[in-house]
C-alpha cells in the first residue's frame, strides 16, 4: 500500500531533520526520504540520463547518511536543501570513484568492430554521428591546454588529481580548465 504523499513546508523539513537528530524519529525520516528522493534521484539523472540503478544507488546512500549525520545539520549555517545536496554531490563523487574508473589495456573499438546492430535505428544513428563529428569539431576548436586536460579526464580516465600530477599543474588550474573546455564544447555544439 503507497504512503500518501504531502507536500512539507522548508519549516516542517528543518523540524523532521531535527526530530531524527535528537530522536532517531522514523516517521520524521520518511517524510525527508519522501520529499527529497525524487529529487536526488533527478539531480543524478540530469548528469548521467539512463543512469537509473546509479541515482537509485545515490538516492539511497544519501538518505543513509542523512539518518547518521542529521545531528552535524545546524540550520543557522545552511538551508536543509543546501546541506541534503551538499551530501548528495559528494555522494555521487565517491560513487564514481568507488565505481566509474577501471583501467583497461583492452581496445573497445577492437573489441566491437564487428558486431552489428540488429535493431539500430537509422534516426538515432544518424543523430549519433552529427553528435560525434560536433564534439570532434569542437574539440579542434579548443586551445591546446584544455585539450589536452579533456584527454587526460575523460579520454584516458584520470583523476583531476592525477591528471594535475602528470601534468605538474595545480589541481585548481586543472578544474578550471576542464570546467572551461567543457563550456566551451557546450556552446560549440548548441550552435
Amino acid at each position: 500500500m503507497e504512503r500518501a504523499k504531502q507536500t512539507l513546508s522548508d519549516d516542517q523539513l528543518v523540524q523532521d531533520i531535527l526530530a531524527v537528530a535528537e530522536h532517531r524519529d522514523q516517521v520524521a525520516l520518511t517524510h525527508l526520504f519522501d520529499h527529497y528522493v525524487p529529487k536526488i534521484r533527478a539531480f543524478c539523472l540530469a548528469a548521467q540520463p539512463g543512469a537509473n540503478l546509479m541515482a537509485d544507488d545515490i538516492a539511497q546512500e544519501v538518505m543513509i547518511r542523512v539518518w547518521r549525520k542529521a545531528h552535524f545539520y545546524n540550520p543557522e549555517l545552511a538551508a536543509l536543501n543546501t546541506w541534503i545536496f551538499t551530501l548528495a554531490r559528494n555522494a555521487r563523487i565517491d560513487y564514481f570513484r568507488k565505481n566509474g574508473r577501471h583501467q583497461t589495456n583492452i581496445d573497445s573499438d577492437f573489441l566491437f568492430q564487428d558486431i552489428v546492430d540488429e535493431n539500430a535505428d537509422p534516426f538515432k544513428s544518424a543523430q549519433h554521428k552529427r553528435d560525434q563529428e560536433q564534439i570532434k569539431q569542437g574539440f579542434s576548436h579548443l586551445p591546446e591546454d584544455q585539450k589536452q586536460v579533456l584527454y587526460k579526464v575523460y579520454l584516458e580516465g584520470k583523476t583531476h588529481k592525477e591528471a594535475a600530477q602528470e601534468l605538474s599543474l595545480p589541481l585548481g588550474t586543472i578544474k578550471s580548465r576542464v570546467r572551461l573546455a567543457l563550456h566551451k564544447l557546450t556552446i560549440h555544439i548548441k550552435r
